[in-house]
Order: C-alpha cells, then sequence, then structure tokens
C-alpha cells in the first residue's frame, strides 16, 4: 500500500470535484462520511474546483472539505488531503505561496499532505515552481510533492531539477487513465512512474462516467452534466467492446461495471488508487467496492483486450 505525508493510501481515492458542484454540501458530507468509515484514505481536491460554475470562483470544494472536518476532527488523522495549485494563475513563485495559504485555510488545515502542480507551466522554470514548493515543504505547510498533467519528459527534468538542488522529490503524479482511454498513460509515463518508484493517482478513471454502463447510445448522454463528454466512447467501436467486457466479468463477479472498471485500474503497473467521485450513497458504494474486488488474471486480460 502506497504512503503519503506518512499515511497509508487505500486503492481508490475519492474526487472531490463535484463538492459544492453537482453534490451539495449535506450531500458531500454523507459521502465523505462514507467513504472514510468504508476504508478510503485520500480526498483529491484543488483550488480550481469548481470555478466553471456560472457564479463560483474557485475553492469551492475545498470550503467543503474544510467544513466536513471542522465538523468531525478526528477525521483529519484518518485521510490524506491532496489539492493543487496553478491551473488558474500558473506556477510563478509568487503565486504559489498565497495560493497554498489560500488552500489551507479553506481545508482548515495547518499542513496539506500532498500538493500538485495542477498543470505543467513552460513558462516558468521548473527551478523556480519546484523551488517555491519546496519552500512550502520546509515551512511545513506541505508534506508530499505531486505533478498532474505532466508529460514523461517533464516529470524526468522534474526529478533532475530536484535532485541538483536538493529540493524534496516529487512523490507522485495525477494524469488521465482508464479502461477505455490508456494511450494517455501506458508507454513512456507509465513507465517513467515504475522505474522511479512514483504513486500515480489517475483521474476520469470510469471515463466521465461511461464505464458506468449509464451511457450505451446517444439517447443516453442527457442524464447528467458532464453526459455530452463520453459522445467519443458510446461512438467508438472500442467503447462498445469495453462495455461488453465489463458486462461479462460484471456477470462473473457479481459487482457493478463501476467497480469492476476501477479494480482493472488499481491492478495496473504504477497505479496506487484511482480518483474517483460519487454524487450519491448509491454511487459511492459501487467505487469503494472496488477496494476488496481483485480480479482473476483471465478477466484482467479480457478487459486488457477488449480496450486495446
Amino acid at each position: 500500500m502506497t504512503s503519503i505525508a506518512g499515511k497509508a493510501v487505500a486503492p481508490l481515492a475519492l474526487g472531490g470535484n463535484v463538492f459544492g458542484w453537482t453534490a451539495d454540501e449535506a450531500a458531500s458530507f454523507r459521502i465523505l462520511d462514507a467513504y472514510v468509515d468504508s476504508g478510503g484514505s485520500m480526498i483529491d481536491t484543488a483550488d480550481v474546483y469548481s470555478a466553471w460554475v456560472p457564479g463560483h470562483c474557485g475553492g469551492e470544494s475545498e470550503t467543503v472539505i474544510g467544513r466536513w472536518l471542522k465538523r468531525d476532527p478526528a477525521k483529519r488523522e484518518r485521510v490524506v488531503i491532496a489539492t493543487k495549485v496553478g491551473f488558474m494563475a500558473g506556477l510563478k513563485p509568487e503565486t504559489i505561496s498565497p495560493a497554498c495559504e489560500a488552500s489551507l485555510e479553506r481545508l482548515g488545515i495547518e499542513r496539506i499532505d500532498l500538493y500538485y502542480q495542477h498543470k505543467d507551466d513552460d513558462a516558468v522554470p521548473l527551478v523556480d515552481s519546484l523551488g517555491a514548493f519546496d519552500a512550502l515543504r520546509r515551512a511545513g505547510k506541505i508534506a508530499d510533492i505531486g505533478l498532474s498533467n505532466f508529460t514523461a519528459e517533464r516529470v524526468g527534468e522534474a526529478l533532475a531539477v530536484s535532485a541538483e538542488h536538493g529540493f524534496a522529490r516529487p512523490a507522485a503524479l495525477q494524469n488521465w487513465y482508464n479502461l477505455v482511454e490508456r494511450a494517455r498513460f501506458e508507454g513512456p509515463l507509465q513507465d517513467m512512474t515504475v522505474t522511479q518508484g512514483l504513486a500515480q493517482f489517475p483521474y476520469y478513471s470510469l471515463a466521465n462516467g461511461f464505464l458506468t454502463g449509464k451511457y450505451r447510445s446517444k439517447d443516453d448522454l442527457g442524464q447528467s452534466p458532464r453526459g455530452l463528454r463520453s459522445i467519443e466512447y458510446v461512438e467508438s467501436e472500442r467503447g462498445r467492446k469495453v462495455l461488453a467486457a465489463l458486462d461479462e466479468v460484471a456477470a462473473e463477479t457479481g459487482a457493478a461495471l463501476a467497480t469492476v472498471a476501477l479494480a482493472w485500474l488499481k491492478a495496473q503497473p504504477g497505479v496506487a488508487a484511482p480518483i474517483a467521485s460519487a454524487t450519491s450513497a448509491a454511487q459511492l458504494g459501487e467505487l469503494v467496492a472496488a477496494l476488496s474486488l481483485d480480479l482473476t488474471p483471465d478477466q484482467l486480460e479480457r478487459l486488457d483486450a477488449a480496450s486495446s
């Protein structure tokens, strides 16, 4: 089991992008409580969540999580809090420190367990952004450092810069990866993750809900605000083959399609914990069931073949 900030991380992280957006505060609290009670231990958010919603400006998810922690402070020691900076204002050192302070205040915590550079900012030298992160770590504001949406080449550069300047070494990566869309991670980036001993926490683990079986035709896409994002999967031969293979394995295991898709993902080399979000207790149940589902080699091979 992967460790972040000295805490063990269960092989399923809870995505906080929906908190304060499609899950209101009361629903978010229920989901967070149920996730932790089911053995979950990592909550993933970002300062940009959910700035895309009209009337929001970012920080809504962190605020909800902070209120949840304040309601039951004992939960703090049971969870790893991961958040991110840089999506909105880039990674200039002068923006990183105040952004970190704002996240700490919204979350109501003294230290962020895992702090990501949310996306690569090639306008800022890595020595500057990583130096700012290292300063936060030395100040006790953050524990571990992560890189999100970085290519393999840039991860390699970041590791080299950290070694050269004596900065804390990045411990985690976060990239787009799921059963129906594997090429974004598999190859050089996965090789880098494994050979360098990094922990990958993939997002879009359920392909915007497609891998739950919720969207099987264009007529299904209006079921949620994110439905239209699945149109390319619905229309593709690969998407149809993947759903058919998931249906087979789900029937064999008695598990939901989402559970099987996450179990496949957690079994992939380099993956520490897939990130998935829920807006209801029923959805969450299908996610946390992946914590205890281990697919057989034959089942993994059939899913591999369908998605190749």
